[in-house]
Formats: C-alpha cells, sequence, structure tokens
C-alpha cells in the first residue's frame, strides 16, 4: 500500500495476517530507503515493526497511550499515525523528528530523548485515569538498555506496590547503542533461553494441585515445594516478585505470539510485564549484523551495500580526547575511565582495547558513574568520565553532592557540548555551563580546537585540587597541525587571538571561528575587534576582566550555550562584585527556549549566532565616527 496515504492506525482492525505480514514488509523498505538519505536510528526501528503493527491492532491510540522509552523505535508508530510523507525532512531543519513529539501529533503522549522515563510517565498517566475515572489502557515499551536505568527501576518497584492497570512492553534486543552491561542483563538472558514462562507456571499449578491437601503440616510442606519449585523453574519470578504479572518471552516477530500475549495483557488486572525478543535491524542484513552500535543511529548509508557515507576530514573531537587519555594512560597508572552505555560514542571503546581492567561501562546509570568516579577518586586514582552533556544533566545531584561537596579528582569530559544538531531539543549540549558554573570547586575549560582539547585533556588529569570538566563539541576538528608534546595550560589564564582597540569579544569553542570572521570583516570598515579566548569558563580570567574595566573596554560576550546564566552571565556578576558598574557588557547565546533540531548551520542561524550578526552587534555598539575612520 501507499503509506503516505496512512492517516491513522484505524485502518489496521480489519488487516488479516497476511496483509500485517506484507505491511510490515513494505514499513521496512520504506525505513531502509528513507534513511539511507537522512539518517536516523534505522536499526531500533526495523527489531519493532510487527510490534508496533499489534500494539495499534489491538489498542486504541490516542485513546490508549503508547509511552515510547527514548523514542528511537517510534518510527514505525510514525509512520501508522499519518506522517510517513514528512520522512524526506527526517530530523531535518523544521522538518520530522526523530523522537516522539506531543506538538506534532495527538499519538505523541510523551516525549523522549533520553532513556528509561516512560514507566514513571505511564504510572503518572495510570494514576490519573483511575482517579479521573477513565478505562484507558496504558502501554509503556521499554528495551532492555534502558530498564538498567535506576529510575526505571525506581518505576518498577512503585508500580508493583501500587498495582494499576498498567502493561510495560519490554523490548528485549539484547542492545541499546552499545552491548548492554549488569546483571540485570543476565536476568534476561536466562529468561530468554528459559522458555515460555507462562507454559511452565501453569506446568507447576497442575502439578501441585496433584499433591493431596491434608492441611496441616503437610499443606504447609505443599506450599514451600510450590515456592521452591517456581524459583527453580521459572526465571520469570524475578518480575512477579516485584508485582508485576509476567508473560514471556514472546517472539517480537511472530505476529500471533504477539497477538495471543497482547490480548492476554489487555484483560489481565494490575501490572503486566510482556517480555518480547526481537532483532535489532530486522529485515536488512548489514543492520542485523551490526556488533558495534554503528547502526543504532548514524548518517546517510549506501542502501544496496549498506557502505556508511562518510566524508573524509580530521579527526573528531571525541577520537582526540579518547587518543589523549590513552597517551596518557600509559604513563600514569592513576587513570581509569567511566562510561554510561556510550563506550562507541565517547571513543572510549579505543581507550577499553587498550586498558580493559581500567575501563568502567556502568550501563545507562550516569548518577551511578558519577558517584563510582567520586569512590574511584577517594583512593587516589584519577577517574575520568566521559558523558555527552545532555546526559550529565541527569546526575547533576551526584556531581553536586557527591564529586563537588568533597573537592574529589574527578575529570568529566564533557562530549557533544553545544548544539548537536539532528537529535534535536533533548540532545542540545548547551545547559552544562549553567549547571556546573555554580557549583564550588569545579573548573570548566573548552578548547579553541583540537590541538587545544589535547592539551586541556592532559591539564585536566593533571590538576588534583578537585573537580575539573573539559567541554569540547560533537564532530571533527579543523584539521591542525597536533603538537608533539603535551603541556600543562595555565587555568584561569585566558588567550589573546587577535588585537583590537574598539570592542573585546569574549568567546570560546566553536564561536571563536565566528568572531575571527567578523573581526576581519570590520578591521576592512576601520572598526579594530579584539577576540579573547576565554578557555578557561571557570574560573575567569580575572587579572585580564581587570584590564578591560580599567580601559572602559566595551565587551559582547559569545557563547554556544544557554545565555541566562552562563559565560556572559559570569563575566557580568565579576564586574558587578568589583565595582566596575560602568562596564558596557552585551551578551550573545542561546536565547531562553529549547533549540528544535536541524543542522547545527542552521540552528545558529536562527538563534542570530553568526559573523553577520556578531558585525551587526559591533556596528550598533561602536560610535558611528569610528566606522568613517
Amino acid at each position: 500500500m501507499d503509506l503516505s496515504s496512512i492517516k491513522d492506525p484505524s485502518f489496521l482492525k480489519k488487516c488479516s495476517k497476511t496483509e500485517l505480514e506484507d505491511l510490515a514488509q513494505e514499513i521496512r523498505d520504506f525505513l531502509i530507503a528513507k534513511l539511507s538519505v537522512t539518517g536516523g536510528h534505522l536499526g531500533p526501528n526495523l527489531g519493532v515493526v510487527e510490534l508496533t503493527l499489534i500494539l495499534h491492532q489491538l489498542f486504541e491510540s490516542p485513546k490508549d497511550k503508547f509511552l515510547w522509552d527514548v523514542g528511537h523505535q517510534a518510527y514505525v508508530h510514525k509512520i501508522l499515525t499519518g506522517r510517513a510523507d514528512q520522512f524526506d525532512q527526517l530530523r531535518q531543519y523544521k522538518g520530522l523528528c526523530g523522537f516522539p513529539k506531543r506538538s506534532e501529533s495527538k499519538h505523541d503522549v510523551w516525549e523522549t530523548g533520553h532513556s528509561s522515563t516512560s514507566l514513571s510517565a505511564a504510572m503518572g498517566m495510570a494514576a490519573a485515569r483511575d482517579i479521573k475515572g477513565g478505562e484507558e489502557n496504558i502501554v509503556a515499551i521499554i528495551g532492555d538498555g534502558a530498564l538498567t536505568g535506576g529510575m526505571a527501576l525506581e518505576a518498577l518497584n512503585h508500580i508493583g506496590h501500587e498495582q494499576k492497570d498498567l502493561i510495560v512492553v519490554l523490548n528485549d534486543n539484547e542492545m541499546s547503542i552499545a552491548p548492554n552491561v549488569g546483571a540485570l542483563h543476565s536476568v534476561l538472558g536466562r529468561l530468554r533461553t528459559a522458555g515460555k514462562y507462562q507454559k511452565a507456571k501453569e506446568e507447576l499449578e497442575m502439578l501441585i494441585k496433584k499433591i493431596p491437601a491434608f492441611g496441616g503440616r503437610l499443606a504447609a510442606t505443599a506450599e514451600r515445594v510450590k515456592d521452591s519449585l517456581k524459583y527453580l523453574l521459572v526465571s520469570g519470578m524475578f518480575f512477579e516478585e516485584l508485582g508485576f504479572t509476567y508473560l514471556g518471552p514472546v517472539d517480537g516477530h511472530d505476529l500471533d505470539d504477539l497477538n495471543t500475549n497482547l490480548k492476554y495483557a489487555k484483560k489481565t488486572k494490575g501490572p503486566v510485564l510482556i517480555h518480547v525478543i526481537t532483532k535489532k535491524g530486522k529485515g536488512y542484513a548489514p543492520a542485523e549484523n551490526d556488533a558495534k552500535g554503528t547502526w543504532h543511529g548514524l548518517g546517510p548509508y549506501k542502501m544496496e551495500s549498506g557502505e556508511v557515507v562518510k566524508k573524509p576530514g580530521p579527526p573528531s573531537y571525541s577520537g582526540v580526547f579518547a587518543d589523549t587519555l590513552k597517551k596518557i594512560a600509559r604513563q600514569d597508572e592513576r587513570v581509569v575511565a567511566l562510561t554510561a552505555a556510550m563506550p562507541g560514542g565517547t571513543k572510549l571503546d579505543l581507550f577499553a582495547k587498550e586498558f580493559p581492567d581500567r575501563m568502567f561501562d556502568v550501563g545507562i546509570a550516569e548518577q551511578h558513574a558519577t558517584t563510582m568516579a567520586a569512590g574511584l577518586a577517594t583512593q587516589g586514582l584519577k577517574p575520568v568520565f566521559a558523558v555527552y552533556s545532555t546526559f550529565l544533566q541527569r546526575a547533576y545531584d551526584q556531581v553536586v553532592h557527591d564529586v563537588c561537596r568533597q573537592n574529589l579528582n574527578v575529570f568529566f569530559a564533557i562530549d557533544r557540548a553545544g548544539l548537536v544538531g539532528a537529535d534535536g531539543e533533548t540532545h542540545q549540549g548547551v545547559f552544562d555551563i549553567n549547571y556546573l558554573r555554580h557549583l564550588p570547586n569545579m573548573k570548566i575549560l573548552m578548547p579553541k580546537d583540537e590541538n587545544e582539547l589535547q592539551h586541556m585533556v592532559y591539564t585536566a588529569v593533571s590538576y588534583d585540587d578537585g573537580p575539573i570538566a573539559v567541554r569540547y563539541p560533537r564532530g571533527n576538528g579543523f584539521g591542525i597541525k597536533m603538537d608533539d608534546t603535551l603541556k600543562q595550560l595555565p587555568i584561569g589564564k585566558w588567550e589573546v587571538l587577535k588585537q583590537g582597540t574598539d570592542l573585546s569579544v569574549l568567546t570560546f569553542g566553536t564561536m571563536i571561528p565566528v568572531a575571527m570572521e567578523a573581526a576581519e570583516r570590520l578591521e576592512k570598515e576601520g572598526i579594530h575587534l579584539e577576540v579573547i579566548n576565554a578557555r578557561s569558563i571557570k574560573p575567569l580570567d580575572e587579572e585580564l576582566l581587570t584590564g578591560l574595566a580599567n580601559e572602559n573596554r566595551k565587551i559582547i560576550t559569545l557563547e554556544e550555550a544557554a545565555i541566562q546564566g552562563g559565560f556572559g552571565s559570569a563575566v557580568l556578576e565579576f564586574f558587578h562584585d568589583n565595582n566596575h558598574h560602568s562596564m558596557f557588557v552585551e551578551r550573545m547565546g542561546i536565547p531562553d527556549r529549547f533549540i528544535e533540531h536541524g543542522s547545527v548551520s542552521s540552528l545558529l542561524e536562527e538563534i542570530g549566532l553568526t559573523s553577520d550578526e556578531l558585525v551587526q552587534r559591533v556596528n550598533e555598539i561602536v560610535p558611528r565616527k569610528r566606522q568613517r575612520a
């Protein structure tokens, strides 16, 4: 059928099994073709085609609520709810969002780009339904990787206690972005190989019924035997003991198996967990055989061969970080690396190959990783937690309470700092300066290029007076020459990149090229812009700032980060606290709103972080007589 003709999922009610099988293949072909052009999360979505079809056939969205944890696997849901014709603009500027989005469709009832939130939200919706006297079904679809998140376990515990009618579909594909880790993953592994739980439970109950119920000691013995046999024969007791009715394992690509178990779940009172086994990348060999997580989320690729289209260029910032850390670790045995289920994304997989005993992947558990790093630091080691800016938000209390308060030597390598583009508002790394700079003992640095990054990594590892964060952007460096010898950079000291007397631009990282371009253009107009690499975001270069104050220099602060409470605010605070009340400071940064998906260049243009905007601001500030000079 023409998938773009689908307006809502109601047509599925009349579809036969054969028609659903044909539709599943059409959807897979559609996704493989469309994502080869736009990129996106292919593997997770190919794995949930049959599951999504049966969910929409048996339930009534949006009356019944589907909560897609993380949202990586919601593309099929989007197709079935009338958005197939928008896939040419998937994750593009002003195009279709790569995650569920409430403003996009009434069928998207929960937005998420971070994992492990769906169960808590589902519990809230189930409680609200019961308070209001509703009858709708609440269905949370969560992956086995997301289930390792502490928040998901907290929700499982509470849902089991409250005994609300709620269905949890555990989409177990044995892999999230990277191979899953932890004891819970081992539990699921035993469940996968244990056979059908429901059948085992029914056979067990028949066996118990054959034991004569004479009462007294014999009855008590029978109950003990029953309990013992449960634990011996039925691995699903893990979830049963949490208060759930456990169904599974279910073949996530068998329409009949899915249909039978979801129908059973609908009529079961209390919380139900359906353990569905799926194959990530199902139906596309390159994605099915992916062991590195490449096909979880990727850019364009050649559909026929599965070859990922990669543009040659300079090394990535993540790669420079990891290579530098390896170089240091060879000389410094204190160095230990941590990641929260992102060894590939942070490039710490390279570190793990060389130092397997000094690398810890804790799973999707940023809170645990942060406090574990603090524990390592108390024992004289130098823990380096490499984490995306957006995911470090999840560990805020641990950064405050366990690291900064104890002034422990933890190095936070903050990857994807700044705008990240296609993943959009849930992933933009624009808040870390704001939520870190007000914390006592914390230091924050950001390099202007990949060469400065390697020196900052060395500086951060060498720093032994508390926590330090080095933030760096997504993508590649500039291809500049890398120094052979690592050196420590002075923390709290800035670098003048271009001399100028009319106005000073204080900036760092990705905004330095913007400032330099503007300065060159303004030079032709007779305006002399000073460009300062404010690479130490905290502490500030107070000596340099005092010098600017003494000259009464006009200042623009420029940052690819949230403007409220950011670097520019810190500069204003310094001038105020030091009685330089006449200083003129104009701030440029990310405005007070969430920035949606699109190319980074498009987003910077939209929010005015460009050389054109900077030139215009300077022309408005610098007196006209200067411009005619």
